[in-house]
């Protein structure tokens, strides 16, 4: 192990007291003072299916939301189906267990997701309605909610039209790249509805929530984009790798530049919330936040030394997440940041890691684990990314021990891409 590793997180490594929300946070000041002056902050993860991670990002949603003033929480989670969630976290409308199944992707249908929701709608019960904090979805994928909002809406308002909605059916289950359509006729028929809503926006009748119906809209025009988009790595910022960051970082970018106060949480895998690229050199979500904010973004990756965690076997997309163990191993970081400093621990490489001689395994290649939501049958214990720790992400919280995620009783639920890419079939 480098010396320089070694000593460097024995004098800047702060120990997490603890991963249970709720418990004291005076372990989490120095992730205060890291985030003075910022107004997003990226949590990541390596593996979607990690419970540690879930505990630990709720207990530092409840943290930066009561004492560093957040205002939302952007999840790597359906657009549409998130709309709903975020009227649960607001106002206590509908069931949270129902919500979170119904927001596609298995990753979230969890119990420690639902204890988030839940602590989110405490949190909120007695604040006036523009200090509630919101919750948001950022991928417009797995649209059913907006295809039926969409709908129903037209059937209100211009019955006459209503029968064009049925065309954009198919992006209620749709997964970006499988609809092959270079004429982008699907794109247009979404385009040409959306169009349709807006006329209808500006001369709206009594109750007929015009502006709701719009964002739906809005939102399949983007998934109808995804699905029709090439996978191939040689489609560059024209893949669905590409183009699916960039609308999540747009949907974010909308959060801060429309409210001054905001201040957002996204929650992410790590390869999303990176500041540089990820996969074949897909352009990450975090690196579009961070070219437009600069230092105001800051980016937080979640790590583990070994351990279990859930993900689908192979490139089956239907079949149910299982166990998946792996040791600390030797070739990885988080090898040697398990032998460095035991137990958990939050470090900032902002503050210890400049200039670059003071601290040279910041600046140096190395490989950083990376599960998606599916993984390769036998050889996922292989799966590693490319890292320079100090210019893909701004800290790192590490998790000694991993275990699985606690999944709901089973539900019609949908799969997703994710930041370490079909390209794998991770995801």
């Amino acid at each position: 192990m480098p010396d320089d590793l070694a000593r460097w997180l024995h004098e800047h490594a702060n120990p997490l007291s603890t991963l249970t929300p709720g418990a004291p946070t005076e372990d989490l000041k120095p992730l205060g003072e890291a985030l003075w002056g910022t107004r997003l902050v990226g949590l990541g993860e390596s593996t979607h299916g990690t419970g540690e991670f879930f505990r630990l990002k709720h207990r530092i949603v409840e943290f930066l939301v009561r004492e560093e003033g957040f205002t939302t929480l952007a999840m790597e989670a359906s657009q549409s189906a998130a709309r709903a969630l975020d009227a649960y976290v607001r106002y206590g409308t509908g069931s949270p267990e129902r919500l979170v199944a119904r927001l596609s992707f298995w990753t979230w249908r969890t119990r420690e997701m639902v204890d988030l929701v839940e602590w989110l709608r405490a949190h909120n019960r007695d604040l006036p309605a523009e200090r509630r904090v919101r919750f948001v979805g950022t991928d417009p994928q797995l649209c059913a909610d907006s295809v039926e909002a969409v709908a129903a809406f037209l059937l209100r308002a211009a019955p006459d039209q209503a029968g064009r909605v049925s065309a954009l059916d198919v992006l209620a289950r749709a997964r970006p790249s499988t609809l092959p359509d270079p004429d982008k006729a699907l794109m247009r028929r979404a385009e040409e509805i959306a169009r349709l809503i807006a006329d209808h926006a500006e001369r709206p009748g009594p109750g007929d929530n015009a502006g709701e119906a719009l964002e739906h809209a809005r939102i399949l025009v983007r998934a109808a984009d995804l699905v029709t988009r090439p996978f191939a790595a040689s489609a560059g910022e024209d893949g669905v790798l590409a183009a699916r960051d960039r609308y999540m970082a747009e949907a974010v970018a909308r959060l801060v530049d429309d409210a001054p106060e905001a201040r957002v949480m996204v929650w992410a895998h790590n390869g999303h919330i990176a500041k540089g690229t990820y996969g074949d050199q897909v352009p990450a979500l975090g690196s579009k936040l961070r070219e437009r904010y600069g230092d105001a973004y800051y980016a937080l990756a979640l790590l583990f030394g070994k351990g279990s965690f859930l993900a689908r076997r192979g490139n089956d997309l239907q079949r149910p997440p299982a166990r998946h163990r792996i040791g600390t191993g030797l070739r990885s970081l988080e090898a040697r940041l398990t032998h460095a400093v035991p137990g958990d621990y939050y470090a900032d490489f902002r503050a210890a890691g400049s200039p670059a001689d003071a601290a040279p395994w910041l600046h140096a290649p190395h490989a950083q684990r990376s599960f998606g939501a599916n993984v390769q049958r036998f050889l996922y214990r292989l799966n590693t990314a490319p890292l320079v720790p100090a210019e893909d992400y701004d800290g790192i919280a590490f998790v000694a021990r991993s275990t699985c995620s606690h999944l709901l009783p089973p539900a019609e639920d949908s799969g997703s891409l994710t930041a370490t890419g079909r390209a794998r079939r991770s995801e």
